[in-house]
């Protein structure tokens, strides 16, 4: 099931802290113009990553509805849903509006809605667009709020009930006894349609290894079938089982009783992936071109900062990362072993001075810890294949609320 990795223009080999690394895809052609700090996206790893996550679904027989909070995008979005994925998931009511109003068919957002007034614009914005909208709560006021305005507009959206699988964060834990209340309240809804539970084992990113990441998987796996059959035992229609993270999809061993992943981060993947050993740097599709500004006895100075590179160590606050990404100095044509990006300052980098000092002008490769909060800081990523390269939007930028 797991697809062999794709050759690329310009891989490079070496060793990092006593671990091997190889196939970085290294950005050797670039036009000599392109300013910096610019984000870049290799067009047919983003592919490649397309095509084995959707491959991996169809062999598995589940339904695949990536997060678009990853890319943003509506080109790459469209690129999913032209593989086979059957929908996208959505983190913010804005996020969600941009790909339900450009007409995409199918949008769950995997967010808790608590306001009246974001509500209103989402499910009457997807009435007015066609689109079917899928919702989660996790509490009663929720199913309240849902069912009352859904009614007043004569929607129906589809809403499953978001379970805690260990991340902690939004969810009821499948031991929780509100859980058969809420089934019974969204099931017994005339303006809602009962879908079944929502997962999200978010804490995978900060497992030890692959190995730590598939008991994860596993555990996510046996808790959210096991919930699922005792609902049905108790005469409820629980029609569909989703779970996803990257990490959690990638380690997974088994997917039965399950009916959807909703992975984001596989398009681009980053440092975290690589961390966990589920795949090689070759499938790192996105990166940072920068330059090299100033230089002291410490560090080089580069023009990516936090507000490029974003300050995360890893996804959900896990820290499980040295410094703020993998720098390669172009110049060096993949000869020279990557370095750290130590520190950050909002509109500098600090890359470590390992061996031949890098001069000023000098343009370095950054792979990035985490490359959602790097889209979300960007306006628009280039696109390149070969010496090709082409500005894309990325059209629900700074979509928060």
């Amino acid at each position: 099931m797991r697809a062999s990795s794709v050759g690329i223009r310009g891989d490079v080999m070496g060793a990092l802290n006593g671990q091997q690394y190889e196939h970085y895809p290294l950005a050797l052609d670039l036009p000599a113009d392109l300013e910096t700090p610019a984000v870049l996206v290799d067009r047919d790893i983003l592919q490649a990553n397309i095509d084995r996550m959707q491959t991996l679904a169809d062999e598995a027989g589940l339904n695949l509805r990536p997060h678009v909070k990853t890319h943003k995008s509506v080109a790459i979005a469209r690129r999913q849903l032209a593989a086979g994925a059957s929908g996208l998931t959505a983190s913010k009511v804005d996020e969600a509006l941009v790909f339900i109003e450009a007409g995409l068919p199918s949008v769950t957002l995997a967010y808790p809605q608590v306001a009246a007034g974001k509500l209103d614009r989402l499910l009457g914005t997807a009435r007015r667009c066609g689109c079917n909208l899928r919702l989660i709560v996790d509490s009663m006021a929720g199913v309240d709020l849902l069912a009352a305005r859904a009614a007043a507009l004569g929607c129906h959206p589809g809403v499953f009930i978001k379970i805690d699988v260990g991340l902690h964060r939004c969810g009821r834990k499948p031991d929780d006894p509100l859980l058969p209340v809420l089934a019974e309240a969204l099931s017994c809804a005339a303006s809602l349609d009962f879908r079944g539970l929502l997962s999200h084992a978010g804490h995978a990113y900060g497992a030890a290894d692959g190995g730590a990441a598939a008991r994860m998987a596993e555990a996510e796996r046996l808790s959210m079938v096991a919930l699922a059959d005792r609902l049905r035992r108790s005469g409820w229609r629980v029609p569909e089982v989703s779970v996803g993270s990257t990490p959690t999809v990638l380690a997974a061993r088994r997917f039965d009783g399950l009916t959807e992943i909703r992975p984001g981060n596989y398009v681009f993947m980053d440092q975290t992936p690589l961390r966990l050993g589920l795949v090689p740097p070759s499938r790192i599709a996105l990166s940072v071109l920068s330059t090299v500004v100033s230089t002291n006895d410490r560090y080089a100075i580069v023009d990516a900062g936090s507000k490029t590179l974003s300050s995360d160590r890893g996804a959900h606050g896990v820290d499980g990362l040295a410094g703020y990404g993998r720098a390669f100095a172009l110049a060096a044509a993949g000869r020279e072993t990557p370095r750290t990006v130590a520190k950050l300052s909002e509109e500098h980098g600090f890359v470590v001075m390992d061996g031949r000092r890098l001069q000023p002008g000098e343009r370095l490769q950054i792979f990035p810890n985490h490359a959602c909060p790097v889209i979300n800081l960007a306006r628009q990523f280039y696109v390149r294949r070969g010496t090709a390269i082409e500005p894309w939007s990325i059209d629900a930028a700074a979509c928060v609320r």
